[in-house]
């Protein structure tokens, strides 16, 4: 539909009527009705109707509704006097029907006590007749209803703008959580990765004229965490129910000899995501141990149980001392948290101990 106007379809319906009524009565001599003029009045109302709800489809401003608002009142009026069934005049129930969806309750209100006044005062003795009397209490109960009908349309229109919103607020809170995990994935693939290469090459370099052999195996191992990080880069996106922890973290290690792995329990318990927030939180701590501690050894160990997966990782470096947390810390306790785990962080000049835990996820 090309217009999300509340009750758009009102105006038309009752200009439909009153042209239908205006040439009944032309027709069977009920009453002098000019039929051009009739007819070319609701045309320009049906157009009006159209321009306004193409040009503005949710809402019209304030100033252009009150001129539009003018130019219907002026056309109701002309209609009712061309019309000799005399049915153009329920026209002004769109006055306060129109007015309330830019103005509105007070001022709807107000036209229609207007609407009604004139109704009385254009009919002379209307309480000695009684269907005159009958008549102007129809008026005046189709402008109850009128206003009603448009409170409710209102009422509908700003739910539904309301319900748009949050569905777009929660579309780019999901874009920014998603855009976040990213960056962390991307952080610590790539950090952790790219320390190991340059340990590696620093190694090389140190190695190669005294311990050539010793400077290959350094280069073939940064050449080998160069394509993993290349894998783990293009497969950020796949799924995370085929991850497997041991296997994964069996990998990770794999070529580091400064690094010691553990693994005990059995990962079938545990939630993938809380898995893959360990395996995340290992790699932050080797990277760590690596960058900042100046680590010798690095003992990694997890244990998974029927209560809790717990992560360790523990290394001989000179610790982190006053320096503040960085991005892979942060990004670490944000991972850990939405799995609904905590993180621990001892760090001394003995050395730095990070642990993980994640309760095992219990069914609401």
């Amino acid at each position: 539909m090309w217009t999300s106007r509340p009750a758009f379809w009102v105006s038309p319906v009752m200009c439909a009527a009153v042209l239908v009524a205006g040439v009944y009565a032309a027709v069977s001599g009920l009453g002098r009705t000019n039929v051009p003029l009739l007819a070319g009045g609701l045309a320009v109302l049906v157009v009006v109707d159209l321009v306004e709800f193409r040009r503005y489809p949710v809402r019209t401003p304030r100033r252009v509704a009150a001129g539009l608002l003018v130019l219907r009142v002026v056309v109701y009026v002309g209609l009712a006097h061309v019309d000799g069934s005399g049915l153009a005049r329920v026209l002004l129930l769109l006055v306060p029907f129109t007015a309330y969806f830019a103005f509105g309750p007070g001022v709807a209100i107000g036209l229609a006590a207007a609407c009604l006044a004139v109704a009385v005062v254009s009919t002379p003795d209307w309480y000695a007749h009684v269907e005159q009397a009958s008549d102007l209490v129809m008026f005046a109960v189709g402008l109850v209803l009128t206003i009603t009908m448009a409170a409710v349309a209102v009422r509908e229109r700003d739910g539904r703008i309301r319900l748009q919103e949050s569905h777009r607020t929660v579309a780019e809170l999901s874009a920014a959580a998603e855009r976040a995990r990213v960056a962390r994935d991307l952080h610590d693939d790539l950090g952790h990765h790219l320390t190991a290469i340059v340990v590696l090459l620093e190694k090389a370099a140190v190695f190669h004229d005294r311990e050539p052999g010793t400077a290959k195996t350094a280069v073939l191992d940064a050449e080998r965490s160069a394509r993993r990080a290349l894998g783990e880069v293009r497969e950020s996106v796949r799924s995370l129910r085929s991850f497997h922890l041991p296997s994964a973290l069996d990998e990770l290690v794999a070529g580091q000899g400064d690094v010691t792995l553990t693994v005990s329990g059995s990962p079938e318990r545990h939630d993938t995501g809380a898995l893959h927030a360990l395996y995340r939180a290992a790699q932050e701590g080797i990277t760590n141990s690596r960058r900042h501690a100046a680590a010798t050894r690095i003992d990694v160990a997890v244990e998974l149980d029927a209560e809790r997966a717990r992560l360790v990782v523990a290394d001989d470096g000179r610790g982190m001392g006053a320096a503040a947390e960085g991005l892979g810390l942060l990004g670490m306790r944000e991972r850990v948290a939405l799995a609904g785990g905590r993180v621990d962080l001892a760090s001394t000049a003995a050395g730095t101990r990070l642990t993980v835990t994640i309760p095992v996820a219990r069914p609401a």
